[in-house]
């Protein structure tokens, strides 16, 4: 299906050279953002142990300067049945 969409300028102009730098087209680029919008999901509720960052991305809590480590990761994911 074919539609058209009024962008302005400069968004334009940006989108065409990242998606030359991909080496992909616009058509790809926008049917991609398009899928994310349309199948993100709202994130679960907070939990005491990380945030969400604004891309739905869980980023962990940091207790004053302590290390994080992988298993410490992996523990939360398990707990958080994440």
């Amino acid at each position: 299906m074919k539609t058209t969409l009024e962008l302005p300028d400069d968004l334009l102009i940006q989108a065409k050279a990242t998606a030359a730098k991909r080496r992909t087209t616009l058509r790809a680029m926008f049917e991609t953002a398009l899928r994310r919008e349309i199948n993100y999901k709202q994130p679960a509720a907070q939990s005491k142990r990380f945030t969400t960052n604004e891309h739905g991305f869980p980023v962990i809590k940091r207790q004053g300067n302590a290390l994080i480590t992988n298993e410490m990761i992996y523990k939360i994911m398990e707990e958080e049945d994440i």
